[in-house]
């Protein structure tokens, strides 16, 4: 009993050691760690005209300056309505987005009044924390309605891909502690600082959170400072890793595991006409790119696409790349690939479409492809290759058939559905607008014919019956036949 007793009295004793290893923030700063609910609606992109489903939500903020509340994008996206609480008060804030950036899953908010905040305190950033060190999150996860605080430890620095475009990578931080819904925007602070925003967790694993780390988040913060956000630039190359000796004896590489092959430059992007696929890319902004395409930075070896990632377009990146046998010591200019967004998710867009005699047409883009499912080989490759092969530069949207509506013209076309658009009346698509334009000219042929990519045979319409089927379509319910603006 009175080793019981002692073993309690030394476990109680280590308590006050226990806390002051971890340092606790002021009180009052957590009135400054904001509860965001989010009413949304959502576009239909099966059907187009339709106005779209709506929900809603609840995320978290953090003030980071006057009236300048940070969260992540996902949580305000498609927003038709944002209302914001502070911890310990009932009342509600309207508020709006400032600015937007999917490709970072970054926002930046304002409440339409803001006095009643003035006087709380705003959240300072941070370094990037160490590998073990401990961090700790707040946010509004679901459970409850009022604020929640967790720990956790940085068990991982990666470059890592970014759920919410589906389309972008960036640094990341992985932490031992669940990222759960309504967390997403908080603040993961370390020594009272901001060291990371909560964002997104991983079903598969259990206590597995990630929070964007203060690189990417100082980096948003200075692109919005001339009032508008400008995106990520790109160096606009694909890279395969160089492990094989043999791959490197045949390159005429020593096996030192340094560099990497470029096997792809994208027309038009910054990279075009300065570097070649062939080329071995050797360093950026001097510093090594190794066999695997990482390089050190801040003591942490990462994916050498962090060096452009702290860049801005305009700015310049010195690539040493062997050709043939020769070093070659070049600067590119960097610059968006606009294009590259084909691959990501879109928000706060209506669908642009078309609608002919019943006949829908769409723009291929992610938002389209996730809805419809298509399982037309040809369409896939399309899709694929529009950004590497540079189909862009050709045709800026591919046109894609998406539905057939009930109609007697259209009775014997319902297997066309989910093929690309080639041709109408012999002149090849370029574009939505292009297609709406050959669609609807001044002068009517006697017949529409439409090629489609990989179909057995074009339809054809005759233009006699395009106006009856028009008004058919419009007495059901597609009031507007077509929506050209994004």
């Amino acid at each position: 009993m009175i080793r019981l007793l002692l073993s309690l009295v030394l476990l109680v004793s280590a308590i006050p050691a226990l806390v002051a290893q971890t340092p606790s923030l002021p009180s009052d700063v957590y009135k400054s760690v904001l509860r965001i609910e989010v009413a949304t609606q959502v576009p239909d992109y099966q059907t187009p005209w339709n106005s779209g489903r709506f929900g809603g939500g609840i995320g978290t903020g953090f003030l980071i300056g006057k009236n300048k509340i940070l969260t992540n994008a996902h949580v305000v996206s498609n927003a038709r309505r944002i209302l914001i609480t502070v911890y310990g008060s009932p009342k509600k804030y309207p508020a709006k987005v400032e600015f937007i950036a999917h490709d970072c899953d970054l926002a930046l908010l304002s409440i339409d009044d803001f006095k009643d905040l003035e006087s709380f305190p705003t959240f300072e950033f941070g370094d990037v924390p160490s590998l073990e060190s401990q961090v700790r999150v707040i946010g509004y996860p679901v459970g409850g309605e009022r604020l929640s605080v967790t720990r956790g430890v940085v068990s991982r620095i990666d470059f890592q891909p970014y759920s919410h475009s589906r389309a972008d990578s960036h640094l990341i931080i992985q932490i031992d502690a669940a990222i759960n819904p309504g967390n997403s925007g908080g603040p993961c602070v370390q020594d009272s600082k901001v060291v990371g925003v909560a964002f997104q967790g991983l079903r598969q694993a259990d206590n597995t959170g990630y929070i964007i780390p203060t690189p990417v988040v100082r980096r948003f913060i200075k692109d919005i400072d001339d009032g508008k956000y400008d995106s990520y630039a790109d160096l606009g190359v694909s890279e395969f890793a160089l492990f094989n000796p043999a791959m490197r004896k045949a390159l005429g590489l020593p096996d030192d595991d340094k560099g990497v092959l470029i096997t792809n430059v994208i027309p038009t992007s910054s990279s075009d006409g300065i570097l070649k696929p062939g080329d071995i890319l050797m360093s950026l902004d001097g510093k090594p790119v190794d066999s695997a395409g990482m390089i050190t930075i801040d003591g942490e070896n990462v994916n050498l696409n962090e060096i452009v990632e702290r860049k801005y377009a305009g700015d310049k990146v010195a690539v040493r790349c062997i050709r043939d046998g020769a070093v070659n010591d070049v600067d590119i200019t960097l610059k968006p690939l606009e294009w590259s967004r084909m691959y990501a998710v879109s928000y706060e867009k209506k669908p642009r479409y078309t609608v002919f005699a019943g006949l829908v047409f769409q723009p291929l883009d992610t938002n389209l492809f996730a809805a419809s499912k298509f399982e037309d080989i040809t369409l896939r490759r399309l899709y694929t290759d529009y950004v590497p092969k540079g189909l862009f530069e050709k045709h800026r949207d591919i046109v894609v058939l998406t539905r057939v509506e009930s109609d007697p013209v259209t009775s014997q076309l319902t297997n066309f559905t989910g093929f690309a658009v080639d041709k109408i009346n012999g002149v090849e698509v370029r574009d939505l607008a292009h297609a709406h334009e050959l669609l609807r000219p001044k002068e009517a042929p006697e017949f529409f014919v439409i090629e489609l990519f990989g179909a057995e045979r074009p339809i054809v319409i005759p233009s006699a019956k395009v106006a009856g089927a028009d008004k058919r379509m419009q007495e059901n319910g597609i009031t507007r036949l077509e929506n050209l603006e994004d």
